[in-house]
């Protein structure tokens, strides 16, 4: 219980002493206007609170990542602890805090459109493609899976079937893609973010009280499935830690913050906030079956992490917390899903340089990706989905190098972005090293190859931008 504590604080001061660093070293100006200023539009530009825009960014990329992610990251033990910590701290608010910043400073661009700026188009293209993929899929993953839980409610009749559920939800998704991001997302956004923080923090209160017992970092914990800690859990756990969604989600509150002294609140804090949920579900998932871990992994093998919320909740919070785990469950990846195809929408904008304040515009774009994203839902994509997770890194690996390459060219310290930049080098490419689904290899080669690529990295990053500078020309963006 104590490291679980000690996390706990460890995370809400990297928030107020870090977190503050990660602002001064970027140059956040009280008095630079924003894209909510200067380009309202009432539609993406739109200037809210910064409560307001809190809430709607950690519901944006919170989802079910820190609730799953979590649990199945619980499974190597304490060294969870360490990784949502340390990867939330140092990388992945980090991340956050330069992916939407950087959109603030470029017209509220989306990530595929800033990163070209500074790594040039050819890498803009690529990003173009992968955020769009990965968009997709979280977006129909986050259709299916809640269909799939509302139809086995009780319902009876056409409510009880999951065709019915797809539509429905597509059609909520499409509404909120399309309407001005106040209106819709603005409005009930907060109400679901609150929710989320409560249940969690309940969980978290219902730990102590009980005084369960958590197991200390430093406790020996194998996998069940004898993986690997390094690098599988920073593959497995990404929401809580580090994750390249975030980067797609980052631009829409980008649009609507007043001034950019909101960012460390919004951007960096979001990511803190979804660490403390990640932080106490992974506590919850190791102390609360009998035989710890053991126990955890006989139940996610019965009915997955849906169960296994199921069962903490109606445990720590009776049946009434069960009810409302089960709406979180359905509610999460309903209120990110929604924002994966708005994020979709406004990455062709940026590219076909296409107003969005004209209703005809948004449905010119929305309605081909609705139709591609219901085709999806009947496609069985099991094996494309096994990938998603490496390229979710190898998504905020490139972020971070983009945001490396930011600070020399408006020489600042560099090294904020460029060490976890580094270390996320070498986590995506010895997963691809030794994953079943890249080479296969051993950890007797994947190891020192995966620090090599990390090595080179780092070298290749100071020969080219800092002996030989170029400057950045938004121009070559196609």
């Amino acid at each position: 219980m104590t490291s679980f504590l000690l996390s706990l604080v460890a995370l809400i001061l990297g928030y107020l002493t870090y977190g503050a660093l990660v602002e001064r070293l970027f140059g956040a100006d009280p008095n630079r206007p924003t894209p909510a200023l200067e380009m309202t539009d009432h539609v993406d530009f739109v200037p809210m609170s910064w409560p307001r825009i809190f809430l709607i960014q950690f519901l944006n990329i919170a989802g079910l990542g820190p609730i799953f992610g979590a649990i199945l990251g619980a499974l190597y033990g304490p060294a969870a602890f360490v990784w949502i910590v340390c990867g939330c701290i140092f990388a992945g608010a980090v991340h956050d805090y330069f992916s939407g910043m950087m959109s603030v400073r470029h017209e509220g661009k989306s990530i595929p459109d800033v990163v070209g700026i500074y790594l040039g188009s050819r890498v803009c293209q690529f990003m173009r493609l992968m955020s769009i993929i990965l968009l997709l899929l979280v977006g129909t993953v986050f259709v299916v899976g809640p269909a799939s839980l509302l139809c086995n409610l009780g319902f009876t009749g056409i409510f009880a079937t999951k065709a019915f559920w797809i539509v429905a939800i597509l059609g909520y998704y499409f509404i909120a893609t399309i309407v001005p991001v106040d209106k819709l997302i603005g409005r009930i956004y907060p109400l679901f973010a609150v929710a989320l923080l409560f249940m969690a923090l309940g969980i978290g209160g219902m730990l102590v009280f009980k005084g369960l017992p958590v197991p200390e970092i430093g406790t020996p914990s194998d996998h069940p499935a004898g993986l690997p800690v390094w690098p599988m859990l920073c593959i497995t756990i990404a929401c809580g830690a580090i994750s390249g969604f975030h980067a797609t989600q980052s631009p829409i509150m980008a649009r609507c913050i007043s001034t950019e002294m909101y960012g460390r609140r919004v951007f960096y804090g979001a990511m803190v906030a979804e660490g403390v949920i990640t932080l106490i579900w992974a506590a919850a998932a190791m102390a609360f079956f009998p035989d710890g871990i053991q126990g955890l992994s006989i139940v996610l093998d019965k009915g997955g992490p849906s169960m296994v919320v199921n069962e903490i909740a109606v445990g720590l919070l009776g049946t009434l917390g069960g009810f409302l785990a089960i709406l979180g469950v359905i509610a999460c990846p309903i209120t990110s899903g929604d924002t994966a195809f708005r994020s979709i929408r406004l990455i062709f904008a940026d590219m076909l340089k296409l107003s969005q304040f004209p209703v005809f515009n948004r449905l010119l774009l929305a309605v081909p990706v609705f139709l591609l994203g219901y085709g999806l839902t009947l496609v069985d994509f099991s094996v494309i989905w096994r990938y998603f997770a490496f390229s979710n890194q190898a998504l905020a690996t490139i972020v971070l190098w983009s945001a490396a390459v930011y600070m020399v060219y408006h020489n600042r310290p560099a090294w904020i972005a460029l060490i976890p930049a580094t270390f996320m080098t070498g986590v995506c490419s010895t997963y691809i090293l030794m994953a079943p689904e890249g080479l296969g290899l051993s950890t007797t080669h994947a190891y020192p190859m995966g620090a090599v690529a990390a090595a080179l990295a780092c070298a290749g990053f100071t020969l080219r931008f800092y002996w030989n500078k170029p400057k950045p020309v938004e121009d070559e963006l196609v």
